[in-house]
């Protein structure tokens, strides 16, 4: 019994004339695997997105062959072999540009200040690829990052005591060539706030803590300036190319939050245009 051949639907011709940026699959969740810093690696599972530019004339893109590039490559999902990933994609799809973005978290070891005891942290970690058929590749790298911070002015006033707040730091970079981890923008994070989160604390690492912060006052414009310094001389020795840096204060004491971003260098116009993330 010879089969009758199924129509392509998404292969006939548009007529409207609208090329579009970007098409393609999102909210994929996938388990992978990544390298750790120290040469360990991190069992984790990512929300994944992946998209093609589609010329004008064709009606739509074939969904399925990005799941198929995805199940074909998913060892080579890491930040090193992203451009892998893309290119499968670019010539699987015939695109002329390829995207991918990547969300997940990793839990990281954090002793106590004091007592030593060990327990994991977990932080939000972001990863962004985009091919041209050209050749042309771009990347970033991102961390967001909570940390504690003790308010100067309030301790300035204050006969004793004084507020403090959760920080949401968020940092991102784009790579200049080198793989930059995520544990170093997690430990630029952490140590230009007031003091560092830790899983576990006994009542003498809750001494520090308190303490450290008291001694090591800063506002919002303080965390973002300070973690701007340290990414500055990466983007000086032209380790990366741009950064952006945001810290969100959940206040304590207001019913809104205190917010501050810096941002510096090229973004590049691959990753620039991207409208994910």
């Amino acid at each position: 019994m010879i089969s009758k051949a199924l129509p392509d639907v998404q292969k006939t011709r548009d007529e409207r004339g609208i090329a579009i940026d970007e098409v393609g699959v999102s909210n994929i969740r996938y388990p992978l695997t990544f390298p750790l810093r120290d040469g360990g690696t991190f069992h984790t599972v990512a929300t994944i997105s992946m998209r093609v530019s589609l010329p004008h004339y064709e009606k739509g893109t074939h969904m399925s062959r990005f799941m198929i590039a995805l199940e074909e490559k998913v060892g080579e999902l890491r930040p090193g072999n992203v451009s892998n990933v893309l290119e499968h994609l670019l010539d699987l799809l015939n695109a002329e540009q390829a995207y991918l973005d990547m969300k997940f978290p990793i839990f990281l070891k954090r002793p106590a200040p004091v007592t030593g005891i060990t327990g994991l942290l977990d932080y939000e970690c972001t990863y962004r690829g985009v091919m041209t058929r050209q050749g042309t590749y771009d990347k970033e790298v991102g961390v967001a990052v909570n940390a504690a911070s003790l308010c100067p002015c309030s301790k300035e006033i204050s006969e004793y005591g004084a507020h403090n707040q959760r920080s949401l730091i968020t940092i991102k970079v784009r790579e200049a060539g080198q793989i930059i981890w995520f544990e170093d923008l997690v430990e630029i994070a952490e140590r230009n706030a007031s003091c560092q989160l830790y899983p576990i604390l006994k009542r003498p690492d809750e001494k520090y803590v308190t303490e450290r912060a008291y001694e090591n006052p800063k506002f919002v414009e303080d965390i973002v300036r300070d973690v701007a310094v340290d990414l500055n001389k990466m983007l000086e020795s032209e380790t990366i190319h741009w950064f952006f840096v945001s810290s969100n204060n959940y206040e304590s004491i207001h019913n809104h939050d205190a917010y501050a971003k810096v941002e510096r260098g090229d973004p590049g116009d691959l990753l620039k245009a991207s409208a994910m993330g």
